[in-house]
């Protein structure tokens, strides 16, 4: 009896055998695989890694797996011809094409086709790769090279790049940490620029700190969702403005039996009209972090008395 990997895998090649999956054509994601068949994430994982290596599929960086081997992608063991940049820049291509979950070295290594050992050299293990792939991700979305004029200028420099990072790469907010940050490069110059613009109001080091903590955790806190709603939009085939459209008559039916007036008074003439805009979002609550943090910085430095 055949693995349940195994099974799932030959079903996706009877798809493509059958031209029901043309190449070019996405497969399904791990994510949709666990939740079509019920099995693991690894077994998921297993099934694209198998199709992978068989030259059944390959990542497409912004797109996902795909039918038909990669472009100049010959499978051969010269991992002599490789680079560090080479074996980061294709982890960042599967994880962008199908999340953190689908990565592992075995399938770097046969995007590649080398040994999975021979990737060792250049990266070390998987939790080396994934912190080279956020500092490489980060570095792609530089500070201004020329300082912003005010203390919120260079602030919200910073939180806009960051978040332009977390926009092109859906899984770098779930790698990066706030409790044990990781000490990168490229990830620095960013809590340096924060402790740089506050360093005028003559704040303690652990005000300046928490500043730049704050600051950091709000557009990772964001970004959070990016990957979520993308994924979202996939499964259901609705974006975030057509599912509350079908959510519409379950919430008016709730605001009425629990008389929410603060809803209520959304539905009013010239009310809220639903957009969901994460960027939208993400500009109006910086600037809620800003208006806060300006008055906690005002008033450490000029106590009331």
């Amino acid at each position: 009896m055949a693995a349940p990997y195994q099974e799932i895998a030959a079903e996706i090649r009877r798809l493509i055998a059958a031209g029901e999956l043309k190449p070019g054509d996405r497969v399904p994601s791990t994510r949709a695989l666990v939740r079509e068949y019920g099995v693991a994430m690894a077994t998921a994982t297993k099934v694209l890694a198998t199709l992978q290596q068989e030259g059944v599929v390959h990542a497409r960086p912004g797109v996902g797996t795909v039918v038909g081997r990669k472009p100049g992608s010959a499978v051969s063991s010269a991992a002599s011809v490789l680079s560090r940049e080479q074996v980061v820049r294709t982890a960042m291509a599967v994880a962008d094409g199908e999340g953190l979950a689908a990565l592992s070295m075995r399938r770097v290594a046969t995007e590649l086709g080398v040994s999975t050992m021979a990737l060792y050299r250049y990266v070390g293990g998987k939790e080396a790769l994934v912190l080279q792939m956020v500092d490489a991700a980060i570095g792609d979305f530089p500070l201004p090279a020329q300082r912003p004029g005010s203390w919120r200028a260079g602030i919200e420099a910073a939180a806009r790049q960051q978040w332009a990072a977390y926009r092109a790469h859906l899984w770098l907010a779930s790698a990066v940490s706030i409790g044990r940050p990781q000490v990168l490069p490229n990830l620095l110059p960013h809590t340096d620029a924060v402790l740089r613009a506050v360093a005028g109001f003559g704040v303690d080091a652990s005000t300046s700190m928490y500043a730049a903590i704050t600051v950091f955790g709000y557009v990772r806190g964001v970004a959070l969702n990016l990957e979520t709603e993308a994924q979202a939009e996939q499964d259901t085939g609705l974006t975030a403005d057509e599912w509350a459209e079908h959510q519409a008559g379950r919430l008016a039916t709730l605001i009425a039996e629990q008389d929410l007036a603060g809803f209520r008074a959304l539905a009013e003439p010239d009310g809220f009209e639903f957009d969901f805009d994460l960027d939208q979002l993400f500009e109006f609550g910086l600037g809620i972090v800003l208006d806060g943090l300006a008055v906690k910085l005002q008033r450490q430095r000029a106590p009331l008395r």
